[in-house]
């Protein structure tokens, strides 16, 4: 996998600028630079974590698995045609943004919350939510803490360069607590220093928690996930601004696989649904209508996302169901969730 180096903050938003000032230049309404350098090179290039179960982990033959390697594949089966059609770009939470706004990456699906600061000042455009999560803490079962007020004076371990940061820090500051921070960029540094006691609790989003403890095999019950969940953090996939076009097609591939689970559609039942006489599952097929063509792509283009992908339900089952993460706020709409697809015509 390519590991792309971070920048430092002032470099990254002179290059946001820059870089956003050059996508409105080259795109118009009616088409997508971005999009098209997908198909003339015959590949999706996505940032991802690489290093986080659940989200972006390859397994035991080097295929990248998790939620955020889905979401990528749902964009290239809608781009492409083929969900395989991929080349993932391993990231760091320091340089995530940097490998996005200098073309590194097309794509960028790396558990990044939605905040307006990254919109307004970084020039990036975030599509829809694939997870909504919140800043958390773990800490050792064998120390007793049952709540994170507990964790006055403690030394907290979390993620530099991200929202984590000022979640804790405003957190300590409400609660008129003591903080001791260690920041770092390397996560599996990050955890090495929790698990060797050199901090007292890990903070960072409670996926993430939930992986690193799911990894800790037959050692999960060392770790205890503080019930405090003490932030909003909305995780979508993001694009650079200027190529809306772009924006809309990644959006609109999560809808996709939203409304297929909404209408009972899925990776395995969808060639029977293309004699389906429901108004709402033709248009999501491609049997009628032309979606596909007002976004640039086939009218098959949802088709190919839930055959080859599956519905979000599907997903979600496979690659968040065994981290033991209850769908909860991830549901749809109608089963007391926020995930909540506009209609698809």
């Amino acid at each position: 996998m390519t590991i792309v180096q971070g920048a430092a903050g002032l470099v990254l938003a002179g290059m946001a600028l820059c870089g956003a000032a050059q996508a409105q230049s080259q795109g118009s309404p009616g088409n997508s630079p971005t999009l098209d350098a997908v198909r003339a090179r015959g590949e999706l290039i996505c940032g991802v974590a690489g290093t986080v179960a659940g989200f972006s982990l390859p397994d035991s033959r080097g295929v990248m698995r998790g939620l955020d390697a889905d979401s990528c594949r749902a964009v290239a089966a809608a781009a492409l045609g083929d969900a395989t059609k991929i080349k993932w770009v391993s990231l760091t939470s320091a340089n995530r943004f940097t490998a996005l706004q200098s073309g590194e990456v097309d794509v960028l699906f790396r558990q990044a919350t939605i905040t307006l600061g990254r919109v307004a000042n970084l020039g990036f455009e975030f599509a829809g939510v694939n997870f909504y999560d919140g800043t958390a803490f773990l800490t050792k079962t064998a120390a007793g803490m049952k709540s994170a007020k507990s964790l006055d004076g403690a030394t907290v371990c979390m993620p530099l360069g991200t929202s984590t940061e000022l979640a804790v820090a405003d957190y300590f500051r409400a609660q008129n607590m003591r903080l001791n921070p260690i920041k770092m960029e390397d996560q599996v540094e990050l955890q090495r220093s929790f698990v060797n006691g050199r901090c007292d609790a890990y903070a960072t989003d409670t996926s993430a928690l939930a992986a690193f403890r799911f990894q800790q095999g037959d050692r999960r019950s060392d770790y205890t996930l503080l019930p405090e969940v003490i932030s909003k953090e909305p995780l979508a996939g993001v694009v650079r601004k200027g190529d809306e076009k772009w924006l809309d097609l990644v959006r609109w591939s999560h809808y996709a696989m939203l409304t297929a689970e909404e209408l009972g559609v899925t990776s395995t039942n969808v060639d029977e649904h293309l004699q389906s006489t429901v108004p709402d599952v033709r248009r999501l097929l491609g049997v009628e209508g032309d979606l596909g063509k007002a976004l640039g792509v086939d009218n098959r283009w949802a088709y190919n996302i839930v055959k080859q992908v599956g519905n979000f339900a599907e997903v979600w089952d496979r690659d968040i169901g065994p981290l033991n993460v209850p769908r909860s706020v991830n549901n749809l709409w109608n089963k007391g969730g926020l995930q909540y697809p506009p209609p698809m015509r």
